[in-house]
């Protein structure tokens, strides 16, 4: 369970396990140490034994707003821990959610926003932007 430490550890929580066994697969193919978790409560389980240094997070799980609940534990626990998070909500509700404005940075605790589907391909950009720029 514990990531080897010369390989970067990625967190991935999405409550679509077809979609967690995709990501999960195609990043560890790049050479990723990848840690998976079907819901918030059992993904706030696994960051109090390991710190990732990327977490990428569905925003829909158990309650509607699970992604951001988890998001905010995360950050309290890992400040400098870059957050993706991947939500089908836009095209759900037509609610569109972004990173812009410091109003919204204050109370979304998230670098990074993609909508389902993703891009795999985007999807690994914005990972490898983000640990490049916390480096």
């Amino acid at each position: 369970m514990f990531a080897n430490p010369t390989q970067i550890t990625i967190l991935v929580v999405d409550d679509d396990t077809d979609f967690l066994l995709q990501v999960k697969t195609r990043l560890e193919v790049l050479g990723y140490y990848v840690l998976t978790a079907e819901s918030r409560q059992a993904a706030e389980e696994l960051l109090a034994q390991t710190r990732p240094d990327l977490a990428i997070l569905d925003l829909m799980m158990e309650e509607m707003d699970g992604g951001f609940a988890l998001a905010y534990h995360l950050k309290k626990l890992y400040p400098s821990v870059p957050v993706i998070i991947c939500t089908a909500v836009a095209s759900e509700t037509g609610i569109n959610f972004d990173t812009a404005t410091n109003e919204e940075r204050s109370w979304i605790k998230a670098e990074v926003f993609l909508a389902k589907p993703i891009r795999f391909e985007q999807l690994v950009r914005e990972i490898e932007r983000l640990l490049k720029d916390k480096n």
